[in-house]
């Protein structure tokens, strides 16, 4: 009786050790440790996620994790998920170990967003030829943006200007010059030329106030070839053509004769001395509107240049609209002197020409007088032989 007891105890025993090993090979299997494979080195790409949690969030998705890679009750389960383990442990294991580490990197991470004046910056950069490369920031600071004078595309000065315009706006430019040339060479010209026949004209109009007769003041005049003394000299050849008809006819169609010959002698004078001053009119008149037709060609080409550069960048339409308007320039400075040298010599001429018109009174004035002392002479003649 006392045997079954004891055999009855020594199963119950054997087969809770047996029952405990088991337990205890599936809980030593499912604690063993995992093999380590170390983790593939990440790619280096840009940090388009957003910021990671730091703290104990970060370890939230490791341990969210584990209880996916548990083994399953059976047997074959831990073999089969025991190479994706590793993986998934490998993966997680950086964010569980360093759940500091996330947030320096995060913050030192440059923002990616460009600002409203990266575009505004860019063009600038690009326009005035400074290449974008890694350093742009550098490159589009202010002083890299201030382009020296002496390295700009285009020559400013006139000069320049005049070498990089068209042909057609280079020959209205060429025109102009020339006839600003001839303005002032005419103002050099004809001032010479009406200063010495004032000073002629007033020399003979002294000689005419002086002289009791009109022999005597052609005399004094001598045989200079300015108008006063020749009108002189044809008052004097008139009279003594005329003086066989004196004693007849009278003095009065000698007067006609000599006032008709010294006004004809004034007229050509004075058309002589005014040669020239028409070129001046005709520049005053017309030089701004050629130089306006040179602007207009030359704005022409500049927007022409506009659409074949597809820019309207400054820097690359005004030396274009710069050039044409040179045109316009040329033509004023060639007018305004033309203008007023033409007025200037319009009173030098006409007081020269009442010069010329009180020479010819005088001349007048000394061929009536000598008509009358002739007649005085003649009556002074015939009172006496009629007394004989």
């Amino acid at each position: 009786m006392l045997k079954a007891p004891s055999k009855t105890k020594f199963s119950r025993a054997a087969g809770a050790a047996v029952a405990f090993a088991l337990l205890s090979s599936g809980a030593m299997a499912q604690d063993a440790p995992q093999p380590q494979v170390q983790p593939r080195a990440p790619e280096i790409t840009a940090p388009s996620a957003p910021a990671l949690p730091t703290g104990e969030g970060s370890g939230a998705p490791a341990a969210e994790s584990a209880p996916a890679a548990a083994p399953s009750p059976t047997g074959a389960a831990p073999e089969a998920s025991a190479p994706a383990t590793p993986a998934d442990g490998a993966s997680n294991a950086p964010s569980a170990a360093q759940p500091g580490g996330t947030t320096p990197e995060t913050a030192a991470t440059p923002s990616l967003t460009p600002s409203p004046t990266d575009g505004t910056a860019t063009d600038a950069a690009a326009d005035a030829g400074i290449p974008l490369g890694t350093g742009s920031a550098e490159a589009l600071a202010p002083e890299a943006l201030a382009i020296p004078a002496d390295t700009l595309p285009h020559d400013l000065s006139p000069w320049g200007m005049f070498m990089a315009a068209d042909m057609v706006v280079k020959g209205v430019m060429l025109g102009l010059a020339l006839a600003s040339l001839a303005c002032w060479t005419i103002l050099v010209v004809k001032a010479f030329e009406i200063a010495g026949a004032k000073r002629n004209a007033n020399r003979a109009l002294r000689a005419i106030h002086s002289a009791q007769t009109l022999e005597e003041a052609r005399v004094s005049a001598g045989n200079r070839k300015d108008p006063a003394a020749f009108m002189l000299r044809a008052a004097e050849e008139e009279y003594q053509r005329s003086e066989a008809a004196i004693e007849d006819a009278g003095g009065e169609g000698v007067k006609e004769r000599v006032s008709s010959l010294l006004g004809r002698i004034e007229l050509q004078a004075g058309r002589r001395l005014s040669r020239g001053t028409g070129i001046l009119a005709t520049v005053g008149s017309i030089a701004p509107f050629v130089g306006l037709f040179g602007t207009v060609w030359g704005i022409m080409n500049s927007f022409i240049g506009i659409s074949e550069s597809q820019t309207t960048n400054l820097a690359v339409v005004a030396p274009g609209i710069a050039e044409a308007l040179l045109a316009t320039a040329i033509g004023l400075v060639a007018a305004i002197p033309a203008v007023v040298i033409y007025n200037m010599f319009a009173r030098s001429i006409t007081g020269y020409r009442a010069l010329l018109g009180d020479a010819g009174a005088g001349i007048e004035r000394l061929v009536s007088r000598d008509l009358d002392f002739r007649n005085l002479r003649r009556g002074g003649l015939r009172h006496r032989q009629a007394a004989e």
